[in-house]
């Protein structure tokens, strides 16, 4: 069997906090008939508990939701530094200056970032300072280089810039004619004025992205305390399937929706595992679940799960008890199999075969309990409501709530159907950036009606 990770296996030893299993008599009020889509869900989701927390370092909690509030142990900056190149001065020593009239100052040295062992300005003189660097004692204001001929001693005229200190080391000395007048502070940006030392920097459930792990990094935090991201396995069934890249035999499709389903994991905020396609034989996936409970914390299987005699999936988990099969009254995706396997009873959903079926099927449930196991607050998709522009009103089974793929359009408020209703239209899908919801209680829809739309965007 082959498998495609990234990453690769990931030891981490964290509790997975998994709950009940499906035989939870909260799951449903009627476990021999239809389940609705909301059962289904609230049986996932009152198994699916948050992972432990772990300390991790920065980078690799980024995605991450943090557990603690994190306060500023100094403040940020940690002392008044240049905002400009040019130099740092005292106020009354260019209070009136102009072209016409510049202040002309003794340069007593060079103040660059991260210097120690700085230059003290005073009456008449001013010290040559980058962007970041400490204002020296005794300056004031800092008058960007712009303002000042530079100290090349060339009157009126006014600089565009430094020379390396490397190649003009002269320029820490000598004279530099300054043509405006600055404020006390002028372009210093003072010590705490972006958060002083004990202020809240972030608080616990903040969902770390770039900003937050600059923030972090600013304040000298160097790992954090985080929910780690799921590790979720993604495996597809079905003796039928080939990897991309390889030729097709006679009855023979590529597998696409490990991929599909792989990526919206990773989509989701998971750490995705996609293994290669497992032949119709059950021992054959027993074993290779078994292997794939190392790591994860989160197994999906694609295929197999209806009434057909090479449905593997539903033979190999069902004579435990551990995994229960279920009819759901929605189409596409009406089988599903949900259960805890394993020692550590890590949740697994097993999802239909057909491309649509899987991929609305994981935006419905695997989504949501993947951001569960993440601690998150919002496990859903965004829902709208929007328009219906068709040339047709739309059918729907009756008893079933039907999704459809579709385009929605945010400045007119409109929803268009995208393709057919088959659940093997995997073209339209990728066309497609919502679901549109056909309720139960409704055996079709007509242009112009309102109705639900779930963006995927």
């Amino acid at each position: 069997m082959s498998s495609d990770t990234a990453p690769s296996q990931d030891p981490r030893d964290h509790g997975t906090g998994h709950g009940h299993g499906p035989g939870d008599p909260c799951a449903g009020p009627d476990r021999t008939g239809l389940w609705s889509v909301d059962e289904h869900l609230a049986d996932i989701l009152a198994t699916v508990r948050p992972l432990d927390p772990i300390e991790l370092p920065l980078l690799d909690a980024q995605g991450c939701v943090l557990v603690e509030d994190v306060t500023v142990p100094a403040a940020l900056p940690p002392f008044d530094n240049s905002s400009m190149d040019g130099y740092a001065v005292r106020v009354a020593d260019v209070a009136g200056a102009t072209g016409e009239f510049p202040a002309v100052l003794t340069v007593v040295g060079d103040v660059a970032a991260g210097a120690g062992g700085l230059p003290e300005v005073g009456p008449g003189q001013a010290a040559r300072i980058m962007t970041g660097a400490p204002l020296p004692p005794g300056a004031e204001a800092v008058v960007p280089v712009e303002w000042t001929d530079g100290g090349t001693g060339e009157g009126e005229g006014a600089a565009t810039g430094m020379r390396a200190a490397s190649a003009a080391p002269e320029g820490a000395a000598g004279e530099v004619r300054v043509h405006r007048a600055a404020e006390a502070g002028a372009h210093v940006r003072r010590a705490g004025s972006d958060v002083r030392a004990g202020e809240l920097a972030l608080a616990a459930g903040t969902v770390l992205g770039p900003p937050q792990l600059g923030l972090l990094a600013a304040i000298g935090r160097g790992t954090v305390r985080v929910r780690p991201r799921p590790r979720v396995v993604v495996l597809s069934t079905g003796s039928e399937l080939v990897q991309p890249g390889e030729e097709l035999g006679p009855g023979q499709i590529h597998d696409s929706n490990s991929f599909a389903l792989a990526a919206a994991a990773r989509d989701a905020g998971a750490l995705a595992y996609r293994v290669g396609a497992v032949a119709d034989d059950a021992e054959s996936l027993r074993a290779t679940i078994e292997d794939q409970l190392i790591r994860a914390d989160l197994l999906v299987t694609t295929g197999g799960v209806s009434v057909g005699a090479y449905d593997v999936v539903k033979e190999a988990l069902t004579a435990d008890g551990q995994v229960d099969f279920r009819k759901l009254a929605m189409q596409p995706g009406k089988p599903q199999g949900f259960g805890a396997i394993g020692p550590e009873q890590i949740p697994l959903l097993a999802l239909p075969g057909n491309p649509v079926s899987s991929y609305v099927s994981f935006e419905l449930f695997v989504r949501p309990a993947i951001r569960a196991l993440m601690g998150l607050g919002d496990l859903h998709r965004p829902v709208v409501r929007a328009t219906l522009k068709a040339d047709a009103p739309l059918t729907s089974p009756e008893g079933r709530r039907q999704y459809l793929r579709g385009a929605y359009d945010a400045e007119s408020g409109t929803v268009t159907p995208v393709g057919g209703a088959g659940s093997h239209l995997i073209a339209a899908l990728a066309q497609a950036d919502c679901l549109l919801v056909v309720p139960e209680d409704r055996t079709g829809a007509d242009p112009g009606e309102e109705l639900d739309v779930v963006l995927l965007g």
